[in-house]
C-alpha cells in the first residue's frame, strides 16, 4: 500500500510538472509568438536576412513607401521620398530599429495567435500599415534639410497625427552607398533622430523657464530685468547673447535675455524648477505606439548657482528628445491638453479588416495649466511678431521659439520649436540643424518651407 501511494505521489508530481511546463510554454508563446515569428531565421518573411515578404506600408494618401513583390522588398519610385521616409519605414535589414518594418514586423507578417503566419502563406501578403505620415511633405522637409544631419517633425495638435517626420543623415534604400559604415557624413544614420536623439535644447528651454516662473512667481509679468551683458551668479557668471538694457517679461523671452532668464531660474530654485520640468515630460519614459522615445533629462541636483544659471537658459547637462519637445508644444498650443503623437493610421488584413486605429489619446505625461499654457502661447506668439518678423512665416500665424544650443565640440545647433496659431492649421512643429548656429538662420528657413507646405 505505501508502495502504492508512493507511485501515485510521483505520477502527480510529474503531472502538475508536466502542466506547469506546458502552462509556461503556452504563456511564452502567447507573449512572444510574434517576436519569434519576426526572428530572421523565418524563411516565410526574410531570405539572406533581409525582408522580402510582407504587407505593404503607406502614406496618409495612399502613396506606397515599401511593398513586396516576387519575393523582393520595392520602395517608393521617388528616390527623394525614399531617403526622407527611411527611418519611418525602416531599412531591409533592420538596422534601423525604430522602423516599422523592425517594430511592427510581426504585424506585416499578419501573425496572429491562433494562425501564425498562415494568412501570409494563404494571401501571399501580410497585413497592410497605413500611416499618419504624408510623403510629400516628408519630401520637402528632407530637402530643406539640405544635406545638414538633423531632424523635423510636425503634428497636428488636435488629432495626434505626424505628417512629417523626416531624420539625416539618411540614404536610398534602393542604392544603399558603399562603405557608408566608414564615411563620417552618414555618422548616426540608423538612429531616428526625432524619436532617439538627445539634444542640448539651448534657449528653446526657456519656455519651460517661463512656465516655472509663472507658476512660481506671482508678480513675474511686472516684473523687469536689467541686462548688461551678463548676469552675475555668487559663483560666476551667465553670458547674455547681446545686451538687452531694461526689458519686462514678455521682452526677455522676445530676445531671449540669457541674463533675465538665469536670475529667473536662480529665484525659482532647483526644487521648483525641477518639478516644472518633470511636469512637462523631462526624467519620464515615453513610448509612441510600440517605440520607446529617448527620455529628456533635467538634473540640477549638483549644480552650483551658476550652473542653475545656465540649466534655466537650457545648457548645463540638460537633454531634450525632439518628440518630447513637439509634444509641449501641442500641449501650449491647445490650451494645456497635450496630445499623443502617433503615426500608425491603421493596420489592416488580407481581406481588409482594419485591425488598429489610430485615435487621439490625451497624454499624461505633459501636464500645464490652461491659464499658463494660453499666456506662454501668447509670449511665443510675441516673439514671432515682435522680434523674428511675421515675413519670416508669411500667412501662418506662428508662434515660436529659437535656440542656440552650444555644444562642447563643433558649433552651435540650431533650433526651432512652434506651432501655427491659425485654428484651421493647427500644427506644431521642432526642427533642429545640427552645428549650424543661429536658430533663427538655420531652423527657422526649414520650418518655413515645412510649414507652408503642411498649412497650404
Amino acid at each position: 500500500m505505501n508502495n502504492t501511494t508512493k507511485r501515485a505521489y510521483v505520477l502527480y508530481v510529474f503531472i502538475v510538472a508536466f502542466l506547469v511546463g506546458l502552462g509556461f510554454m503556452l504563456a511564452s508563446f502567447y507573449m512572444h509568438g510574434n517576436e519569434w515569428t519576426a526572428k530572421k531565421v523565418n524563411r516565410h518573411i526574410y531570405t539572406n536576412g533581409q525582408l522580402t515578404n510582407a504587407g505593404a506600408i503607406y502614406d496618409r494618401n495612399g502613396t506606397a513607401l515599401v511593398y513586396s513583390k516576387d519575393g523582393k522588398r520595392i520602395y517608393n519610385e521617388s528616390s527623394a521620398i525614399r531617403k526622407a521616409t527611411l527611418h519611418a519605414v525602416g531599412d531591409k535589414s533592420s538596422f534601423i530599429s525604430t522602423g516599422v518594418q523592425y517594430v511592427y514586423s510581426s504585424q506585416l507578417s499578419g501573425y496572429d495567435f491562433v494562425n501564425g503566419v498562415y494568412n501570409l502563406k494563404k494571401y501571399n501578403k501580410g497585413n497592410d500599415i497605413n500611416l499618419t505620415l504624408d510623403a510629400e511633405i516628408c519630401k520637402t522637409a528632407y530637402n530643406a534639410m539640405n544635406g545638414r544631419k538633423g531632424t523635423i517633425g510636425v503634428y497636428n495638435y488636435k488629432t495626434g497625427e505626424i505628417v512629417c517626420m523626416v531624420s539625416t543623415p539618411t540614404y536610398d534604400p534602393e542604392n544603399k552607398p558603399a562603405k557608408m559604415d566608414s564615411d563620417s557624413k552618414y555618422e548616426g544614420v540608423y538612429m531616428n533622430r526625432f524619436l532617439s536623439g538627445q539634444y542640448t535644447p539651448g534657449s528653446t528651454f526657456k519656455i519651460i523657464t517661463a512656465i516655472s516662473a509663472l507658476e512660481n512667481i506671482p508678480d513675474i509679468q511686472s516684473r523687469t530685468f536689467n541686462c548688461t551683458g551678463k548676469y552675475h551668479a555668487a559663483d560666476g557668471d551667465v553670458i547674455c547673447n547681446g545686451v538687452h538694457g531694461k526689458v519686462n517679461f514678455e521682452e526677455a523671452l522676445n530676445n531671449s535675455c540669457n541674463s533675465a532668464f538665469a536670475e529667473i531660474a536662480i529665484e525659482l530654485g532647483k526644487d521648483k524648477l525641477t518639478k516644472t520640468a518633470e511636469e512637462l515630460g523631462f526624467n519620464v519614459k515615453g513610448k509612441i505606439g510600440q517605440i520607446n522615445l529617448t527620455k529628456s533629462t533635467f538634473d540640477v541636483s549638483k549644480a552650483a548657482e551658476v550652473d542653475l544659471g545656465w540649466a534655466g537658459i537650457g545648457q548645463y547637462t540638460t537633454l531634450v528628445n525632439p518628440c518630447r519637445m513637439l509634444t509641449l508644444m501641442g500641449a501650449i498650443a491647445n490650451g494645456g491638453t497635450a496630445i499623443k503623437p502617433y503615426f500608425i493610421r491603421s493596420i489592416v488584413s488580407p481581406t481588409g479588416v482594419e485591425t488598429a486605429i489610430g485615435t487621439a489619446e490625451q497624454s499624461d505625461d505633459v501636464r500645464i495649466e490652461a491659464s499658463i499654457a494660453n499666456k506662454v502661447n501668447k509670449m511665443m506668439r510675441s516673439n514671432v511678431v515682435n522680434h523674428y518678423g511675421e515675413s519670416t512665416f508669411p500667412n501662418l500665424k506662428m508662434c515660436g521659439k529659437t535656440g542656440t544650443a552650444q555644444i562642447d565640440n563643433g558649433e552651435s545647433h540650431s533650433w526651432f520649436v512652434g506651432f501655427s496659431q491659425n485654428p484651421e492649421t493647427p500644427y506644431a512643429v521642432v526642427c533642429v540643424v545640427e552645428n549650424s548656429g543661429s536658430g533663427l538662420s538655420a531652423a527657422g528657413p526649414v520650418v518655413n518651407k515645412v510649414m507652408q507646405k503642411v498649412c497650404k
